[in-house]
Protein backbone atom coordinates (compact mmCIF):
# COMPACT_ATOMS: atom_id res chain seq x y z
CA UNK A 1 0.00 0.00 0.00
CA UNK A 2 1.29 3.60 -0.76
CA UNK A 3 2.04 5.93 1.90
CA UNK A 4 0.34 8.94 2.78
CA UNK A 5 1.22 12.29 1.75
CA UNK A 6 0.04 14.49 4.38
CA UNK A 7 1.07 17.70 3.47
CA UNK A 8 3.10 19.67 0.81
CA UNK A 9 5.31 21.40 3.48
CA UNK A 10 7.63 20.06 5.90
CA UNK A 11 5.81 19.01 9.15
CA UNK A 12 6.96 17.66 12.58
CA UNK A 13 6.97 14.08 12.16
CA UNK A 14 4.15 12.73 14.65
CA UNK A 15 3.70 9.46 15.56
CA UNK A 16 -0.18 7.35 15.48
CA UNK A 17 -1.07 5.13 17.94
CA UNK A 18 -3.13 3.23 14.72
CA UNK A 19 -3.59 3.36 10.91
CA UNK A 20 -7.33 4.74 11.48
CA UNK A 21 -5.81 7.55 13.41
CA UNK A 22 -3.34 8.38 10.58
CA UNK A 23 -6.86 8.37 8.21
CA UNK A 24 -8.66 10.57 10.84
CA UNK A 25 -5.69 13.12 10.99
CA UNK A 26 -5.19 12.45 6.71
CA UNK A 27 -9.13 13.03 6.13
CA UNK A 28 -8.92 16.33 8.57
CA UNK A 29 -7.27 17.82 5.39
CA UNK A 30 -9.61 20.82 3.89
CA UNK A 31 -9.57 19.74 0.53
CA UNK A 32 -12.15 17.78 -0.67
CA UNK A 33 -9.84 16.30 -3.44
CA UNK A 34 -6.95 15.61 -0.79
CA UNK A 35 -9.86 13.84 0.90
CA UNK A 36 -10.87 11.61 -2.16
CA UNK A 37 -7.26 10.75 -2.50
CA UNK A 38 -6.29 9.33 1.03
CA UNK A 39 -9.44 7.34 0.97
CA UNK A 40 -8.48 6.02 -2.70
CA UNK A 41 -4.95 5.18 -0.88
CA UNK A 42 -6.83 2.83 1.77
CA UNK A 43 -8.28 0.34 -1.03
CA UNK A 44 -4.68 1.29 -3.32
CA UNK A 45 -3.75 -2.60 -4.15
CA UNK A 46 -7.20 -3.58 -4.69
CA UNK A 47 -7.69 -0.26 -7.18
CA UNK A 48 -4.59 -1.39 -9.13
CA UNK A 49 -6.03 -5.00 -9.21
CA UNK A 50 -9.21 -3.46 -10.56
CA UNK A 51 -7.65 -1.62 -13.35
CA UNK A 52 -5.76 -4.05 -14.65
CA UNK A 53 -8.73 -6.42 -14.86
CA UNK A 54 -10.78 -3.50 -16.57
CA UNK A 55 -7.82 -3.55 -19.00
CA UNK A 56 -8.04 -7.15 -19.58
CA UNK A 57 -11.65 -7.70 -19.89
CA UNK A 58 -11.93 -4.62 -22.43
CA UNK A 59 -10.01 -6.79 -25.03
CA UNK A 60 -12.12 -7.57 -28.36
CA UNK A 61 -10.79 -9.19 -31.67
CA UNK A 62 -12.61 -6.07 -33.71
CA UNK A 63 -10.30 -2.75 -32.42
CA UNK A 64 -13.00 -0.32 -32.71
CA UNK A 65 -14.29 -2.10 -29.66
CA UNK A 66 -11.29 -1.47 -27.36
CA UNK A 67 -10.48 1.71 -28.77
CA UNK A 68 -13.93 3.59 -27.70
CA UNK A 69 -13.99 1.18 -24.37
CA UNK A 70 -10.35 2.18 -23.40
CA UNK A 71 -11.06 5.91 -24.36
CA UNK A 72 -14.33 6.30 -22.14
CA UNK A 73 -12.59 4.12 -19.37
CA UNK A 74 -9.28 6.06 -19.24
CA UNK A 75 -11.52 9.96 -19.16
CA UNK A 76 -10.21 9.02 -15.08
CA UNK A 77 -13.09 10.44 -13.29
CA UNK A 78 -14.38 9.59 -10.15
CA UNK A 79 -14.38 5.70 -10.34
CA UNK A 80 -17.16 5.96 -7.28
CA UNK A 81 -18.91 3.40 -7.78
CA UNK A 82 -15.53 0.76 -7.72
CA UNK A 83 -14.30 2.39 -5.14
CA UNK A 84 -17.59 1.81 -2.83
CA UNK A 85 -17.39 -1.70 -3.42
CA UNK A 86 -14.11 -1.95 -2.47
CA UNK A 87 -14.57 -0.24 0.64
CA UNK A 88 -17.82 -1.68 1.65
CA UNK A 89 -16.10 -5.25 1.06
CA UNK A 90 -13.04 -4.71 3.06
CA UNK A 91 -15.30 -2.95 5.86
CA UNK A 92 -17.23 -6.44 6.22
CA UNK A 93 -13.91 -8.17 6.53
CA UNK A 94 -14.14 -9.72 2.78
CA UNK A 95 -10.27 -11.55 2.21
CA UNK A 96 -10.95 -12.72 -0.83
CA UNK A 97 -10.26 -11.25 -4.23
CA UNK A 98 -13.86 -11.18 -5.84
CA UNK A 99 -14.52 -7.92 -4.54
CA UNK A 100 -12.17 -7.23 -7.54
CA UNK A 101 -14.62 -9.15 -10.19
CA UNK A 102 -17.52 -7.15 -8.79
CA UNK A 103 -15.99 -3.42 -8.76
CA UNK A 104 -15.16 -3.90 -12.67
CA UNK A 105 -19.00 -5.47 -13.29
CA UNK A 106 -19.91 -2.18 -11.70
CA UNK A 107 -17.89 -0.05 -13.24
CA UNK A 108 -18.47 -1.56 -16.47
CA UNK A 109 -22.11 -0.82 -16.17
CA UNK A 110 -22.34 2.44 -15.40
CA UNK A 111 -19.53 3.31 -18.87
CA UNK A 112 -21.96 1.56 -20.63
CA UNK A 113 -24.80 3.87 -19.30
CA UNK A 114 -22.58 7.07 -19.99
CA UNK A 115 -21.94 5.99 -23.88
CA UNK A 116 -25.67 5.53 -24.13
CA UNK A 117 -26.40 8.38 -22.28
CA UNK A 118 -24.23 11.16 -24.15
CA UNK A 119 -25.81 9.72 -27.04
CA UNK A 120 -29.51 10.54 -26.05
CA UNK A 121 -28.37 13.75 -24.74
CA UNK A 122 -26.58 14.41 -27.70
CA UNK A 123 -23.74 15.70 -25.56
CA UNK A 124 -20.22 16.34 -26.96
CA UNK A 125 -18.33 17.10 -24.11
CA UNK A 126 -17.66 14.75 -20.54
CA UNK A 127 -15.24 15.25 -18.30
CA UNK A 128 -13.46 18.08 -20.24
CA UNK A 129 -12.77 16.49 -23.52
CA UNK A 130 -14.94 15.17 -26.25
CA UNK A 131 -17.21 12.46 -25.80
CA UNK A 132 -16.95 9.11 -27.66
CA UNK A 133 -19.79 9.60 -30.03
CA UNK A 134 -18.63 13.05 -30.80
CA UNK A 135 -15.38 11.45 -31.92
CA UNK A 136 -16.39 8.43 -33.46
CA UNK A 137 -20.68 9.05 -33.99
CA UNK A 138 -23.63 7.52 -32.16
CA UNK A 139 -24.10 4.22 -33.45
CA UNK A 140 -20.48 2.73 -33.02
CA UNK A 141 -21.15 4.76 -29.17
CA UNK A 142 -24.41 2.72 -28.82
CA UNK A 143 -23.04 -0.73 -30.03
CA UNK A 144 -19.80 -0.65 -27.68
CA UNK A 145 -22.24 0.50 -24.64
CA UNK A 146 -23.61 -2.59 -25.59
CA UNK A 147 -20.59 -5.00 -25.46
CA UNK A 148 -19.39 -3.46 -22.66
CA UNK A 149 -23.01 -3.82 -21.08
CA UNK A 150 -22.72 -8.16 -21.77
CA UNK A 151 -19.02 -8.04 -21.02
CA UNK A 152 -19.99 -7.06 -17.60
CA UNK A 153 -22.82 -9.81 -17.54
CA UNK A 154 -19.72 -12.76 -18.98
CA UNK A 155 -17.94 -12.06 -15.85
CA UNK A 156 -21.34 -11.94 -13.94
CA UNK A 157 -21.56 -15.45 -15.00
CA UNK A 158 -17.65 -16.18 -14.19
CA UNK A 159 -18.46 -15.26 -10.77
CA UNK A 160 -21.20 -17.62 -10.46
CA UNK A 161 -23.13 -16.17 -7.53
CA UNK A 162 -26.63 -16.30 -8.68
CA UNK A 163 -27.53 -13.63 -6.06
CA UNK A 164 -25.64 -11.28 -7.26
CA UNK A 165 -26.42 -11.30 -10.60
CA UNK A 166 -29.94 -11.24 -9.57
CA UNK A 167 -29.42 -8.06 -8.12
CA UNK A 168 -27.37 -6.56 -11.25
CA UNK A 169 -29.76 -7.80 -13.42
CA UNK A 170 -32.61 -6.53 -11.59
CA UNK A 171 -30.50 -3.04 -11.16
CA UNK A 172 -29.65 -2.61 -14.87
CA UNK A 173 -33.49 -3.15 -15.51
CA UNK A 174 -34.17 -0.08 -13.43
CA UNK A 175 -31.64 1.74 -14.43
CA UNK A 176 -33.17 1.41 -17.72
CA UNK A 177 -36.61 2.34 -16.86
CA UNK A 178 -34.77 5.26 -14.92
CA UNK A 179 -33.69 6.66 -18.80
CA UNK A 180 -36.93 6.18 -20.11
CA UNK A 181 -38.63 8.14 -17.04
CA UNK A 182 -35.62 10.59 -17.78
CA UNK A 183 -36.80 11.16 -21.38
CA UNK A 184 -40.39 10.99 -21.01
CA UNK A 185 -39.65 14.27 -18.45
CA UNK A 186 -37.01 16.15 -20.41
CA UNK A 187 -39.43 19.19 -21.92
CA UNK A 188 -42.28 18.94 -18.77
CA UNK A 189 -42.24 21.95 -16.42
CA UNK A 190 -44.66 20.45 -14.54
CA UNK A 191 -42.48 17.26 -13.39
CA UNK A 192 -43.07 17.25 -9.78
CA UNK A 193 -40.19 16.86 -7.34
CA UNK A 194 -41.60 13.25 -6.56
CA UNK A 195 -40.77 12.34 -9.97
CA UNK A 196 -37.56 13.81 -10.45
CA UNK A 197 -36.88 11.87 -7.22
CA UNK A 198 -37.74 8.75 -8.79
CA UNK A 199 -35.47 9.51 -11.73
CA UNK A 200 -32.38 9.86 -10.02
CA UNK A 201 -33.31 7.12 -7.75
CA UNK A 202 -33.65 4.82 -10.67
CA UNK A 203 -30.54 6.21 -12.84
CA UNK A 204 -28.19 6.86 -10.30
CA UNK A 205 -28.41 6.01 -6.61
CA UNK A 206 -29.87 2.08 -7.63
CA UNK A 207 -26.16 1.63 -8.59
CA UNK A 208 -24.64 2.68 -5.93
CA UNK A 209 -26.86 1.06 -3.62
CA UNK A 210 -26.02 -2.43 -5.68
CA UNK A 211 -22.38 -1.95 -5.65
CA UNK A 212 -22.58 -1.93 -1.70
CA UNK A 213 -25.04 -4.30 -1.28
CA UNK A 214 -23.02 -6.72 -3.60
CA UNK A 215 -20.11 -6.53 -1.76
CA UNK A 216 -21.66 -7.35 1.44
CA UNK A 217 -23.15 -10.50 -0.35
CA UNK A 218 -19.85 -11.80 -1.63
CA UNK A 219 -18.40 -11.07 2.10
CA UNK A 220 -21.24 -13.09 3.37
CA UNK A 221 -22.55 -10.44 5.53
CA UNK A 222 -26.04 -11.13 6.87
CA UNK A 223 -29.19 -9.18 5.78
CA UNK A 224 -29.27 -6.10 8.19
CA UNK A 225 -25.88 -5.61 7.29
CA UNK A 226 -26.56 -5.76 3.02
CA UNK A 227 -30.12 -3.81 3.63
CA UNK A 228 -28.21 -1.10 5.55
CA UNK A 229 -25.40 -0.79 2.90
CA UNK A 230 -28.33 -0.89 0.13
CA UNK A 231 -29.98 1.71 1.50
CA UNK A 232 -26.40 4.00 2.42
CA UNK A 233 -26.14 3.46 -1.07
CA UNK A 234 -29.48 5.31 -2.16
CA UNK A 235 -29.07 7.78 -0.06
CA UNK A 236 -26.03 8.67 -1.42
CA UNK A 237 -26.83 8.36 -4.60
CA UNK A 238 -29.54 11.14 -4.38
CA UNK A 239 -27.21 13.40 -2.08
CA UNK A 240 -24.97 13.18 -5.05
CA UNK A 241 -26.97 13.95 -8.11
CA UNK A 242 -28.61 16.81 -6.11
CA UNK A 243 -24.85 18.04 -5.46
CA UNK A 244 -25.20 18.08 -9.57
CA UNK A 245 -27.84 19.80 -9.68
CA UNK A 246 -26.22 22.65 -7.82
CA UNK A 247 -23.39 22.29 -9.76
CA UNK A 248 -25.03 22.63 -12.95
CA UNK A 249 -25.86 26.13 -11.93
CA UNK A 250 -22.58 27.32 -10.05
CA UNK A 251 -20.19 25.11 -10.98
CA UNK A 252 -16.62 25.61 -12.51
CA UNK A 253 -17.11 24.60 -16.65
CA UNK A 254 -12.96 23.95 -16.58
CA UNK A 255 -13.16 21.52 -13.14
CA UNK A 256 -16.99 19.92 -13.92
CA UNK A 257 -15.97 19.65 -17.99
CA UNK A 258 -19.42 20.28 -18.96
CA UNK A 259 -20.78 23.72 -19.61
CA UNK A 260 -23.01 25.34 -16.55
CA UNK A 261 -26.38 24.99 -17.95
CA UNK A 262 -26.35 22.20 -19.60
CA UNK A 263 -29.03 19.84 -17.93
CA UNK A 264 -31.33 23.31 -19.01
CA UNK A 265 -30.40 23.25 -22.51
CA UNK A 266 -31.12 19.64 -22.66
CA UNK A 267 -34.86 20.00 -20.74
CA UNK A 268 -33.99 18.84 -17.23
CA UNK A 269 -36.37 19.90 -14.66
CA UNK A 270 -33.77 19.83 -11.79
CA UNK A 271 -34.47 20.42 -8.10
CA UNK A 272 -33.43 23.87 -8.72
CA UNK A 273 -35.63 25.02 -11.36
CA UNK A 274 -38.33 22.54 -9.68
CA UNK A 275 -38.52 24.83 -6.03
CA UNK A 276 -37.92 27.73 -8.43
CA UNK A 277 -41.29 27.31 -9.83
CA UNK A 278 -43.18 25.91 -7.17
CA UNK A 279 -41.96 29.17 -5.23
CA UNK A 280 -42.16 32.01 -7.88
CA UNK A 281 -43.88 35.02 -7.44
CA UNK A 282 -44.95 38.02 -10.51
CA UNK A 283 -44.36 35.84 -13.61
CA UNK A 284 -41.04 34.66 -12.66
CA UNK A 285 -41.93 30.71 -13.55
CA UNK A 286 -42.79 32.18 -17.24
CA UNK A 287 -39.13 32.60 -18.30
CA UNK A 288 -37.88 28.52 -16.40
CA UNK A 289 -41.22 27.02 -17.97
CA UNK A 290 -40.11 28.28 -21.56
CA UNK A 291 -36.80 27.22 -20.68
CA UNK A 292 -37.33 23.45 -19.92
CA UNK A 293 -39.89 23.71 -22.39
CA UNK A 294 -38.26 24.60 -25.57
CA UNK A 295 -34.55 23.02 -24.05
CA UNK A 296 -33.01 26.39 -24.54
CA UNK A 297 -30.31 27.81 -22.53
CA UNK A 298 -30.89 30.91 -24.08
CA UNK A 299 -31.80 32.54 -20.84
CA UNK A 300 -29.41 31.39 -18.78
CA UNK A 301 -27.97 34.24 -17.24
CA UNK A 302 -31.31 35.04 -15.89
CA UNK A 303 -32.30 32.09 -14.79
CA UNK A 304 -28.77 31.59 -13.01
CA UNK A 305 -29.55 35.04 -11.09
CA UNK A 306 -33.06 33.80 -9.89
CA UNK A 307 -31.99 30.34 -8.52
CA UNK A 308 -29.19 32.05 -6.48
CA UNK A 309 -31.37 34.58 -5.71
CA UNK A 310 -34.53 33.17 -5.01
CA UNK A 311 -33.18 29.99 -2.37
CA UNK A 312 -33.26 27.10 -4.72
CA UNK A 313 -29.77 26.10 -4.26
CA UNK A 314 -29.93 26.99 -0.82
CA UNK A 315 -32.92 24.37 -0.66
CA UNK A 316 -31.53 21.51 -2.32
CA UNK A 317 -28.13 21.68 -0.66
CA UNK A 318 -30.02 21.28 2.32
CA UNK A 319 -32.36 18.57 0.88
CA UNK A 320 -29.31 17.11 -0.44
CA UNK A 321 -27.73 17.61 3.30
CA UNK A 322 -30.89 15.39 4.75
CA UNK A 323 -29.98 12.84 2.65
CA UNK A 324 -25.73 12.98 3.64
CA UNK A 325 -27.19 12.50 7.35
CA UNK A 326 -29.60 9.46 6.34
CA UNK A 327 -27.00 7.86 4.36
CA UNK A 328 -24.41 8.08 7.26
CA UNK A 329 -27.07 6.26 10.11
CA UNK A 330 -27.23 3.55 8.00
CA UNK A 331 -23.78 2.57 8.69
CA UNK A 332 -23.88 2.09 12.38
CA UNK A 333 -23.86 -1.53 12.06
CA UNK A 334 -20.49 -1.55 10.56
CA UNK A 335 -17.83 -2.08 13.21
CA UNK A 336 -15.17 1.01 13.27
CA UNK A 337 -12.16 0.70 10.94
CA UNK A 338 -10.59 3.20 8.62
CA UNK A 339 -13.07 1.47 6.00
CA UNK A 340 -15.71 2.92 7.31
CA UNK A 341 -14.40 6.48 8.05
CA UNK A 342 -13.77 6.81 4.75
CA UNK A 343 -17.57 5.83 3.60
CA UNK A 344 -18.76 8.08 6.18
CA UNK A 345 -16.64 10.95 5.23
CA UNK A 346 -17.67 9.75 0.96
CA UNK A 347 -21.32 10.65 2.42
CA UNK A 348 -19.67 14.06 3.15
CA UNK A 349 -18.11 14.38 0.19
CA UNK A 350 -21.22 14.15 -2.29
CA UNK A 351 -22.30 17.49 -1.55
CA UNK A 352 -19.28 19.05 -0.26
CA UNK A 353 -17.61 18.86 -3.62
CA UNK A 354 -16.69 20.73 -7.15
CA UNK A 355 -16.99 18.53 -9.44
Amino acid sequence: MQGFNLTQKPVTPRIYSSFGQLLLACLNQPSSENTMQQIRTLVADDFQAVNATIIKQLHSRVPLVENIGSYITEAGGKRLRPLLTLLAANACGYKGDKHIELAVIIEFIHTATLLHDDVVDISSLRRGRPTANANWGNAPSVLVGDFIYSRSFQMLVSLGDMDIMALLSDTTNQIAEGEVLQLTKAGDASCSREDYLQVIRDKTAILFAAALKGAAMIADADEDMQTALFNYGIDLGIAFQLADDVLDYEGDAAVMGKNVGDDLAEGKPTLPLIYSIEQAQHGEADIIIAAIEEKSADNIKNILTLVQDNGALKHTREFAQSYVDSAKSHLTLLADSPYKEALLRLAELALNRTS
